[in-house]
């Protein structure tokens, strides 16, 4: 059975466990347990703090888990990335006092930052030629400046919204992150690399299909070429007969953003009874 880190709560988890559904994996709905069964895959869910996954795969503890990048790149373990998930999309950023003039990267020079990231902004001041004091907290790093304990953060930014309340201002990205599934370094058993492509193979099948939809539509045969132009698809539409020799149905994929544009350009083009259809799963 093949053993999964995943973090045991927050928006990580949430997301997590929304992703292996979509994947038709099914956990009993328990709590307080750190060790799950699927009921319907051979994949067993261990559960941790995020920044103990990294660790847990180097060591074998967990064949393989799903955490930020952030934390792989400030774990600095024997990992590697098997996959990049897209979801729980942040960055890891500077910020200061709003109300304070910022003249670029040099203004960090013999500052005070505060940041439970100190492997990543250590790298990254190196880079720069930048000596300032790393101070190293865990939580609720944003208050740092506010009650005079840091000039600035290095956190993870998302929204924005937690800088804004904090008044603070981001000034530096250093690095985006995501959700990703880890592994270690030494190669797993016939068995279980078997389950671990196949989870591969499913998430990959969730993920393409998001931000995209399902269009049909009728078409005058004179207008087809026309429509078909606007309507590229997958590799190209699919076109079916209707009863009526005159008309077609046409079927396509687009990209969610783009579909009020492509709507309007296909009702110019003489396309009729546009339906749109949500995608669960794409398999290439």
């Amino acid at each position: 059975m093949l053993r999964i880190a995943v973090q045991s709560k927050g928006r990580l988890y949430d997301e997590t466990m929304e992703l292996l559904a979509q994947a038709g994996i099914k956990f009993p709905a328990v709590k307080r347990t750190l060790l799950v069964p699927s009921r319907n895959f051979p994949v067993e869910i261990l559960y941790l703090r995020d920044d103990d996954i990294p660790d847990s795969v180097a060591t074998g503890t967990a064949d393989v888990g799903i955490v930020g990048m952030n934390e792989v790149l400030e774990k600095c373990q024997r990992v590697k990335v098997l996959h990049q998930l897209g979801y729980s999309r942040c960055r890891l950023s500077l910020a200061i006092p709003r109300d304070v003039a910022y003249d670029g990267v040099k203004w960090f020079e013999g500052k005070k930052i505060a940041t439970s990231y100190p492997r990543i902004l250590k790298d990254f001041l190196m880079r720069n030629g930048i000596n300032a004091d790393i101070h190293v907290i865990n939580g609720s790093v944003e208050i740092a400046p506010g009650i005079g304990l840091a000039d600035g953060i290095f956190d993870i930014v998302s929204s924005g919204g937690t800088l804004v309340s904090n008044n603070l201002v981001e000034v530096e990205k250093v690095v985006d992150s995501q959700a990703v599934l880890i592994g270690g370094d030494c190669q797993l058993p016939d068995e279980k690399q078997k389950v671990l492509n196949e989870l591969i193979f499913r998430f990959k099948a969730v993920k393409d299909a998001d931000g995209k939809k399902y269009l049909l539509m009728n078409v005058p045969r004179e207008k087809l070429d026309e429509v078909v132009a606007i309507l590229p698809g997958i590799k190209s539409p699919t076109i079916l007969p209707l009863a009526d020799e005159n008309w077609c149905s046409v079927h396509s994929v687009i990209e969610e953003a783009n579909f009020w544009d492509v709507a309007t350009r296909l009702k110019e083009a003489g396309a009729e009874g546009i339906l749109v259809l949500d995608i669960m799963k794409m398999v290439p």
